[in-house]
């Protein structure tokens, strides 16, 4: 037999508010080393630590890199964001006169086009408003035609309708229609699987192997189910009279129901510590037996905690757009951050340049044939490559 300060000990109130999942592992007895059970129940309580660690970490990267983000590339945005305005304004100025030739209207109306399209994105009605004076296709046109064809080609990869009720959607929303569709039947299919799976286990006898995890589990979830049911009797709110205590166990109730509901045992262990429930009159020694029990829930846990950060990781990869193969780490997004800043002053610089070049008319002109010809090289390229615009 081993002991342990974790699920059935007395504890003080002054013991409350374990900080660490390892504050719950089994201590060895006295001029004793630890059973290999209570080896293995504690390694698993030093990684859920150290995943949870990593999650907080992750967490306060982002908060820093969303500052940095805000104090060094925001500004920039803007600034290139009023200059693009400008020279939109002066290409629709420009339009208006008599100094261009058909081919340079024509390139001059594209590039207004081209920006005012992306200052509308930002949300600038005006140069949404500009846009659809001088673009054959509005913008919400361009949108439906955006929206359509995208639904014709997850419809022909689904093999099958959106429905109905995607009609005239945008195409974020097609596209999330499109996605949960095929969620669904990603899930329909490994539901059949698990279902063909267990009808396959139904036809053979456990082994002794199978047998024995299988029962380990269930006393690990009869002893889980034992320590929520004795929280809910401790912390029922409508039991206590104060009105202080009564908020502060509505608060434990609902951090038991949620950490119950995905079998976190370390959170109710620790509720169970916090609250000081121990009861002193229960067993104070779990046998190997137990611990090797409530070792397979707290590998649970280490699986569920492993998905959450590489979720974590791989959803802020995409936000902040770190390249692929590179982890969210303070180098990387410093090198992704320098790297938009040095994107941003560039593009100012150009535009800045350009604003100063088109305020003549032999500027203007040798500037628009320089877009054209630009543009032209670009097709060139993207056809050769088989790409297209």
């Amino acid at each position: 037999m081993t002991h342990t300060a974790s699920l059935f000990d007395d504890l003080a109130p002054a013991a409350a508010q374990a900080s660490s999942a390892t504050a719950l592992s089994v201590q060895p007895p006295a001029q004793a080393p630890l059973s290999a059970a209570a080896r293995a129940f504690n390694l698993q309580l030093t990684r859920i630590d150290k995943l949870k660690s990593q999650l907080q970490a992750l967490a306060t990267l982002e908060q820093a890199h969303r500052l940095a983000l805000h104090q060094s590339v925001t500004p920039l945005q803007k600034r290139h964001s009023l200059a693009m305005r400008e020279m939109t304004l002066y290409l629709e100025e420009r339009l208006g006169g008599k100094a261009l030739t058909t081919g340079q209207r024509e390139s001059a109306q594209q590039i207004l086009c081209g920006l005012a399209r992306t200052l509308a994105q930002e949300g600038d009605a005006e140069m949404a408003a500009l846009h659809d004076r001088h673009n054959p296709q509005t913008l919400a046109e361009l949108a439906r035609g955006r929206a359509d064809e995208l639904r014709a080609q997850l419809e022909e990869a689904l093999g099958g309708s959106l429905g109905a009720e995607h009609d005239g959607a945008s195409a974020d929303e097609v596209l999330r229609a499109g996605m949960e569709r095929l969620r669904r039947s990603v899930e329909d299919e490994q539901a059949r699987r698990r279902e063909a799976a267990e009808k396959r286990k139904t036809k053979k006898k456990p082994s002794a192997a199978q047998a024995a995890a299988q029962a380990q589990m269930d006393d690990a979830e009869t002893s889980l189910r034992k320590l929520f049911r004795q929280l809910a009797s401790a912390l029922h709110p409508d039991r206590e009279p104060d009105a202080q205590a009564r908020l502060a166990k509505t608060a434990l109730m609902s951090e038991a129901n949620a950490a119950y509901e995905r079998k976190d045992l370390v959170t109710l262990m620790q509720i169970q510590q916090r609250a000081a429930l121990a009861d002193p009159l229960a067993a104070a020694q779990m046998g190997d037996d137990k611990l090797a029990a409530l070792t397979r829930l707290l590998k649970q846990q280490v699986a569920d905690l492993e998905r959450e950060r590489a979720g974590r990781n791989d959803q802020l990869a995409v936000e902040f757009d770190v390249p692929p193969g590179f982890g969210v780490t303070p180098k990387t997004l410093q090198m992704v951050l320098q790297e938009q800043v040095f994107e941003l002053e560039g593009a100012l610089t150009v535009m800045q340049h350009d604003l100063e070049r088109v305020k003549s008319d032999a500027g203007l002109k040798r500037w628009l044939t320089e877009q054209r010809n630009e543009t032209k090289r670009l097709q060139r390229e993207q056809a050769n490559s088989g790409f297209f615009f």
